[in-house]
């Protein structure tokens, strides 16, 4: 419980009202233009309305979400950090809640045709798709996630020899062939393809383009208490590389760390705190191979 009050106080009240933000509209994305034409969302929130549909209506799609995606965040847990598991869980609680409103409480018939959309399967992929992807890339951006499947790419992707962006295709392409084939048809997983591709490249840009890892290159003369911090915080090692500045001729440390798409806003916040005069550079990493695959 200290553990837990210790990373809320951590969390910046700003960023808890970005999340509410990025579930609202998530969640506005998929009840108003998806759902109603029956196109799917990827990850588990496509998981979960592939459900829904398939089950009694009191297990709806805010109630897969939960089930489905709480489990998977507390058990990314001592992976990404009890801070993220906060604001991911807190995002998904958002977006379930505000789903349940939209279908169920408030004046809005989604029933038959999306409100906005009509029947127009494209423009319902393609709105869908962005207005979902700007959700999801808001929770990345403010500390959280909206998909629960991120997070295991993230963990399982290294052991399997796959990029998390390999990981969480492979898992939507099974998703809409399991999708096809129960509903006897192609349309629908086909559109929801266009949805996936229309989500990704939004939240790619949302997030500036963190959907691999990166290398952090961070110039700075407290390099001992920087680097303590971070592997403290992240559980991983850091390498320090003795260095001199070419104009100063004062003696530097460059401290190098790999972070993935979740820990890059941190990352920043922990070494500015220490040294606010530090230089950081990200450079994309695009695979991590280690001898030793239980690192």
């Amino acid at each position: 419980m200290k553990k837990f009050i210790e990373a809320l106080r951590e969390i910046p009240p700003l960023h808890f009202i970005m999340l509410t933000v990025a579930g609202i509209i998530n969640a506005f994305g998929i009840t108003i233009f998806l759902m109603p034409v029956k196109l799917y969302d990827s990850g588990i929130s496509g998981t979960s309305m592939f459900l829904a549909q398939h089950s009694p209506e009191w297990l709806s799609l805010s109630v897969f979400l939960i089930i489905l995606n709480v489990p998977l965040f507390l058990y990314g847990t001592k992976k990404q950090g009890l801070s993220f598991t906060i604001c991911a869980v807190y995002t998904v609680i958002i977006y379930s809640v505000s789903s349940w409103l939209i279908t169920d409480v408030l004046p809005v018939d989604v029933s038959l045709a999306s409100p906005l959309a009509g029947t127009d399967l494209l423009l319902c992929a393609v709105f869908g798709g962005i207005i979902s992807g700007m959700g999801s890339g808001l929770a990345i951006r403010y500390g959280g996630a909206m998909d629960g499947i991120e997070v295991m790419a993230v963990i399982f992707a290294k052991k399997l020899g796959l990029s998390v962006g390999t990981f969480v295709m492979i898992y939507n392409v099974a998703l809409y062939i399991i999708c096809g084939i129960a509903i006897n048809s192609w349309i629908l997983p086909l559109y929801s393809i266009v949805t996936y591709a229309a989500a990704l490249k939004t939240v790619d840009f949302i997030v500036d383009g963190l959907q691999r890892s990166k290398a952090a290159m961070i110039i700075t003369s407290e390099p001992d208490k920087i680097g303590s911090r971070l592997m403290k915080e992240f559980g991983c090692g850091v390498t320090i590389i003795q260095a001199k500045g070419g104009f100063s001729g004062t003696d530097r440390s460059v401290l190098y760390f790999v972070v993935n798409r979740f820990q890059v806003m941190k990352v920043k916040d922990i070494v500015h705190k220490v040294d606010p005069l530090a230089y950081i550079t990200l450079t994309e990493v695009a695979d991590i191979f280690s001898a030793n695959h239980n690192n």
